[in-house]
């Protein structure tokens, strides 16, 4: 599994954990930064993971910010991208079954490592319903796509 990952200066402790912890499960994982605490602008860390999941060089993403809602905003942005910011297993798991998300967004500042783990794992265990759900995303593509 190719997974693009990024952060803001708020998410960067958490990402470095998952960094961790993907690589520990045989994932390819590509950073696409920050290195430094130093504040950064987050769109400009989530245009480059959304734009590799949408061309197909990663297979999913995962974005990191203080609340996940920057990221989530900015990835959506970008056509092909299903960005969903989950706060907990259920919700990252629904996200991947009813949504098709391909983009998982968290907040550094309100996820605990573990929890944050918990999350991943579940929105990487899950997969896409399909039937019904196929169709809304459908209806999501074709609406909103530029």
């Amino acid at each position: 599994m190719r997974i693009a990952v990024a952060s803001d200066h708020g998410g960067i402790a958490l990402k470095g954990a998952l960094v961790e912890w993907l690589s520990s499960q045989a994932a390819s994982v590509t950073d696409f930064g920050p290195e430094s605490t130093d504040s950064v602008d987050y769109p400009d860390y989530a245009r480059p993971v959304a734009a590799a999941v949408a061309a197909g060089d990663a297979d999913l993403g995962i974005l990191v910010c203080g609340s996940g809602i920057g990221m989530s905003i900015a990835a959506n942005k970008v056509a092909g991208v299903r960005a969903a910011v989950v706060q907990d297993e259920v919700h990252a798991r629904l996200a991947r079954e009813h949504n098709d998300a391909n983009v998982l967004c968290l907040g550094g500042r309100f996820t605990a490592t573990a929890l944050a783990i918990d999350i991943v794992s579940a929105w990487l265990n899950a997969e896409f319903g399909g039937g019904r759900h196929a169709r809304r995303v459908a209806k999501i593509e074709g609406v909103f796509s530029h």
